[in-house]
């Protein structure tokens, strides 16, 4: 079974996990551009990306539209129970599904994937049940490092280089 869907978290993953708040109230997060990049590509080589955070975030959403995410959940408590909803809606199972998440409300979503990444500095908790641990650190390139790394195993390299040249 090949992964069709890319599970993402934020806070942490596609983030530095930091919230600033101006003087205002606005929060301000920042996310990595190569990140984006690779989010892009997922979806023209016709795979899926959702995004279930457990906060939610007018930045976040923004993110998501930028990104042409199709699938947004913010919010959420149990994300595990979300994924399996929208897996159901897609026709698809855990098999089909990688995830990455960084603390301990992403456990039981990326305990329940076919594949789970953590970035290199996620909850030790996390850490003991990842697939992989990446070298990069939430918001400087992990999601990168994942989809590359799933490009690789899909064996959809030439696809994928393909779409930047």
């Amino acid at each position: 079974m090949s992964i069709q869907l890319i599970v993402l978290d934020v806070d942490g993953t596609m983030t530095n996990g930091k919230i600033t708040y101006s003087e205002h109230g606005d929060e301000v997060k920042s996310f990595c551009v190569k990140d984006g990049l690779a989010i892009a590509s997922w979806i023209k080589l016709g795979r899926q990306v959702a995004i279930i955070t457990g906060r939610s975030s007018k930045i976040v959403e923004r993110r998501a539209k930028e990104l042409k995410i199709a699938h947004f959940y913010q919010g959420v408590h149990n994300k595990k129970e979300v994924l399996e909803e929208l897996l159901k809606e897609l026709g698809l199972t855990m098999e089909n599904v990688a995830t990455i998440g960084d603390d301990l409300n992403d456990y039981t979503m990326l305990e329940a994937a076919k594949i789970a990444f953590v970035p290199a500095n996620a909850s030790h908790y996390v850490l003991k049940i990842a697939d992989v641990v990446l070298n990069s650190r939430g918001g400087e390139g992990a999601v990168r490092e994942m989809i590359e790394q799933l490009i690789l195993r899909e064996g959809l390299e030439e696809q994928y280089l393909k779409l930047w040249y």
